[in-house]
């Protein structure tokens, strides 16, 4: 605060402002990594997806052809959404980038909101703040603009991603704010949530759980007869009705515009009034002590992990129910063969068969299980960042008992939601009478964990060299390790740069049989990963927020 309170000069032109402006930058510094990383994936899915749609299906039959396949199948829509027109590059553009990148955003502003305004205040800085001149409304609508600023970058590099990909400006640029305009409604989310709930970490699982509700009702809205009028109720559902390049609605706007000025006013009036470092949800001090978990260090960190790994669990089970349910519905698409082949690049084989749609689908949840790996990850160092740890370390705790304590945790829970999910995607099929063996589907959720052990490793020895950035390290890896697996082979690349991504290397069960050389490598990859962030932990001094 020294440096804010020198700024601030009588008579100095923008003096008055100079408090301010050092919020706002603090605010943009702290989330570079993550705001330089959306950008960077908005700019290339917006670039991506238009060029490979040339380049795939470069005559009107071929986009006939796509259109019949895809355009009402349920087991795409699940994934993108409602699509409007699939006959031109504008029209393809908006659903799979609209319908992709506007889960993003929602993200985006759920993490750019907890993080300004719940994890200053846990580190105990929104107090140095409040000790000066500026007050508490002045801090809530600083932060406001800088998130702001953000979400405009967000919103130029996907319009620089799209006409680059040589998409018109105009269209382009009502794209990017068909799928930005997600951002000031979950940041009203996180602004609200940061106001209930007590700590960061339960803040982020509140508006994870309105987001994945958000989501769910979107997929009804567009897989199930009469069920649209729910986009009128779940601001994904105001994104897809937008229409960018397919007959634009921008009165929707004005409902994400609405939900948004409500949602901060309403975080803001809490903001004012309650204490500082409590939320309205904060447990009473007078509750009965809860001993159970806490006879270990490893024990202490599943009962602090619970909640998490009960939404986790909840969130890919349910979605994994979704897909075996749909799976049916792809083995009527009758699509052409060129189209067949190319899909089968992306390493399932064929998707016209239910078994090649699980396998396919399967991708997206060997992702899940990897970004749940990392953010075990990242709540080891939360827990060193907010100094919980230098206490625990006081006691006969070693450094490397605790975070191979952590690490074994992190694995044990990421097997279980595999395994899981496999369960649940057969019962989902079994469902609509498709011949499956549960076993078969189990296989595929353990096949989930070679790649996610090699990404806890990645993450583990991040955390142990560079521990403040290796959050952003290990969500990155995973993000650009994805894309490229989806898109690399699309665009004829070469074989052997394709196969740098560890996706490449992953037979997906059960179209594919399972490959256990990949799967060792990985896994020996992820293990020595995971001794050298020991070794790492070891030696290095403990780092504060």
């Amino acid at each position: 605060m020294a440096t804010v309170a020198s700024t601030a000069r009588p008579g100095r032109p923008g003096a008055a402002w100079a408090p301010q402006a050092a919020i706002a930058r603090r605010v943009l510094r702290d989330g570079r990594v993550r705001t330089l990383a959306f950008a960077y994936l908005f700019a290339a899915v917006a670039y991506i997806q238009p060029v490979s749609y040339r380049h795939t299906y470069p005559t009107t039959a071929d986009r006939l052809a796509f259109a019949h396949a895809f355009g009402a199948n349920k087991a795409v829509v699940l994934f993108y959404g409602k699509a409007y027109d699939l006959l031109s590059v504008g029209g393809y553009s908006a659903w799979r980038v609209g319908g992709l990148l506007s889960v993003f955003s929602a993200v985006f502003g759920l993490l750019a909101a907890v993080r300004a305004m719940r994890a200053d205040e846990d580190a105990g800085r929104t107090e140095l703040v409040l000790a000066g001149i500026l007050g508490r409304r002045a801090v809530f609508v600083v932060s406001l603009a800088a998130i702001g600023t953000a979400a405009a970058l967000l919103w130029v590099a996907l319009l620089a991603g799209s006409v680059a990909a040589g998409l018109s400006l105009g269209g382009s640029a009502y794209l990017a704010l068909a799928v930005v305009s997600m951002v000031p409604v979950f940041v009203g989310v996180g602004a609200v949530t940061s106001q209930l709930a007590p700590t960061r970490r339960m803040a982020l699982e509140l508006g994870g759980a309105v987001i994945a509700l958000s989501f769910l009702l979107r997929v009804i809205a567009d897989t199930s007869n009469g069920a649209g009028w729910l986009r009128w109720v779940t601001p994904l559902g105001w994104a897809e009705e937008l229409r960018p390049f397919t007959g634009a609605r921008p009165a929707f706007l004005a409902l994400a515009a609405a939900a948004s000025l409500v949602l901060l006013v309403a975080a803001g009036r809490v903001a004012m009034t309650r204490d500082i470092g409590a939320g309205v949800l904060a447990a009473k001090d007078t509750a009965p002590p809860r001993l159970a978990l806490l006879s270990s260090p490893t024990r202490q960190a599943l009962r602090s992990e619970r909640t998490s790994l009960l939404v986790w669990l909840a969130s890919i089970g349910l979605f994994a129910v979704v897909v075996g349910v749909i799976s049916n519905s792809i083995s009527s698409a009758g699509i052409s063969r060129q189209l067949d082949q190319e899909l089968a690049k992306l390493g399932a084989g064929s998707v016209l068969t239910p078994r090649g749609y699980l396998s396919f689908s399967f991708l997206f949840f060997v992702v899940a299980t990897s970004l749940f790996c990392c953010s075990q990850v990242a709540a080891a160092w939360h827990e060193e960042a907010d100094e919980r740890l230098e206490t625990l370390l006081a006691l006969p705790v070693s450094r490397r008992g605790w975070l191979t304590g952590r690490l074994v945790l992190a694995v044990i829970a990421a097997t279980v939601i595999s395994l899981v999910a496999g369960l649940l995607a057969w019962a989902g099929a079994v469902s609509q009478g498709i011949d499956i063996s549960p076993l078969t589907m189990i296989g595929a959720g353990a096949n989930c964990m070679p790649v996610s052990l090699l990404f806890l490793g990645i993450a583990a020895l991040a955390y142990g060299a560079i521990p403040r950035a290796s959050a952003g390290i290990a969500y990155g890896f995973v993000a650009v390790a994805f894309l490229w697996q989806l898109f690399g082979a699309l665009l004829g690349a070469p074989r052997w740069l394709v196969d740098v991504t560890p996706f490449a290397h992953l037979g997906l069960v059960p179209a594919q049989a399972f490959d256990p050389v990949g799967a060792a490598a990985m896994v020996a990859i992820g293990l020595l990963a995971c001794a050298g962030s020991l070794w790492l932990f070891s030696r290095r001094d403990l780092i504060g927020a």
